[in-house]
């Protein structure tokens, strides 16, 4: 990427206040990433680009290739789309295979600057606010916001803990248990166990399927977009499945069915406290198993907004939301997923802090028919995040 094609810095701050011009505040948006998420990440980014208000904000859009470079892109949405059923990568936005972007690493340094080799770094200007719209592991699980909070830039969304939390299902289970909040059977997998002792840990799950029965899910522990999930009906599928899973995670997670209706409820941060949407209700798929990756992002499975419940179970579950959005310690946003049980009875399956985010994900439908609209939604994110400080609070 030539120098003359980077973006334009922003007018800098002098150094006395009363001196100071006045100016939009910089947004960098920050998706891709290294998890198997990445192309979710760009589309889901596409949409926020789109979204934003260019005439109260600047903004930067970085992504992050698969291998971890932080690049410089085009501010260009309309190749952040899924063509043909393929999904868009940071790669093909890129203009440059070497150059990278560096976040300040410094508190009170928020100057981003772009390097490439054989050529004079160039300042891009000062970041206000980072929107990381990074789903999965070295992203959305507080390695990126722990990054922002060492350089004290501000940014959308949870926390270090509890993006961790959000993202690691075994530990999130663990916090929802000890707050009173019902979660399903589940049982979990840990690296060291199955390398150690791989029969006991086959055992672990032969009691588990006798006590709970068929059929299970096998997950990754700490992934998202149903990627790397299998539905497996006997123990003739679970190599394979348990096999798919560590290819995502060395953590896995096996949950027994929960028969009934999968609804979601999204949570949103006013200026009053957390507040939760009107839910919405995933149907059963017709051309899939479960509400897997491609019925989620490919085939475009529509949800039902709003839910068909009971003004009483529409009142749980908002209020079971607020409090795992509470219990985890969460910030901004979460999309909050339970099952209605054939008995009437709520368990939550988990948070996602950072959730699809296109026009047509369950978060954003959800708060449209709520009231607010997507572009409302976008900005009272980053609002919310200029106002918030970083390190402890």
């Amino acid at each position: 990427m030539s120098s003359e094609n980077l973006p334009q810095s922003p007018e800098q701050h002098p150094e006395s206040s009363s001196e100071r011009p006045l100016r939009k505040p910089r947004v960098a948006v920050v998706f891709g990433g290294r998890s198997s998420e990445h192309g979710i990440s760009v589309v889901t980014a596409g949409a926020v680009l789109s979204a934003i208000d260019r005439a109260k904000y600047d903004v930067l859009p970085i992504g992050i290739t698969t291998d971890g470079r932080w690049a410089l892109t085009a501010d260009e949405p309309e190749r952040m789309a899924i063509a043909d059923r393929q999904m868009p990568n940071v790669d093909d936005l890129s203009d440059s295979v070497e150059g990278g972007v560096l976040l300040p690493l410094a508190p009170g340094n928020r100057e981003v600057v772009y390097s490439e080799p054989g050529s004079v770094p160039k300042a891009l200007g000062e970041v206000d606010v980072v929107f990381p719209m990074l789903h999965g592991p070295y992203g959305e699980d507080g390695t990126l916001q722990g990054l922002l909070e060492l350089s004290g830039v501000p940014y959308v969304g949870s926390g270090v803990l509890a993006s961790a939390v959000g993202q690691d299902k075994d530990y999130m289970k663990r916090v929802f248990t000890s707050f009173g909040l019902n979660v399903g059977p589940y049982l979990v997998i840990r690296p060291r166990e199955w390398q150690q002792d791989e029969a006991g840990a086959r055992q672990r799950i032969a009691d588990f399927a006798g006590e709970h029965g068929w059929p299970l899910f096998i997950k990754p522990a700490r992934a998202g977009s149903s990627i790397g999930i299998t539905k497996v009906d006997s123990f003739e599928g679970l190599d394979e499945a348990i096999a798919e899973a560590q290819r995502h995670d060395p953590k896995i997670l096996i949950e027994a069915l929960l028969r009934g209706r999968e609804i979601e409820c999204g949570v949103l941060e006013f200026e009053d406290g957390p507040r939760a949407s009107v839910p919405a209700e995933i149907p059963p798929v017709q051309a899939h198993d479960y509400y897997d990756f491609e019925a989620k992002y490919i085939d475009s499975t529509p949800g039902i907004v709003p839910a068909p419940l009971t003004p009483e179970e529409t009142a749980e579950i908002q209020r079971l939301a607020v409090e795992a959005f509470e219990a985890a310690s969460c910030e901004g946003l979460v999309r909050a997923d339970f099952f209605l049980t054939e008995d009437g009875e709520f368990v939550i399956n988990e948070i996602n802090t950072m959730p699809g985010f296109t026009p047509i994900s369950m978060y954003p439908q959800m708060w449209e028919k709520s009231g607010v609209g997507y572009a409302e939604l976008v900005d009272r994110l980053i609002q919310a995040a200029l106002n918030r400080s970083t390190g402890l609070r």
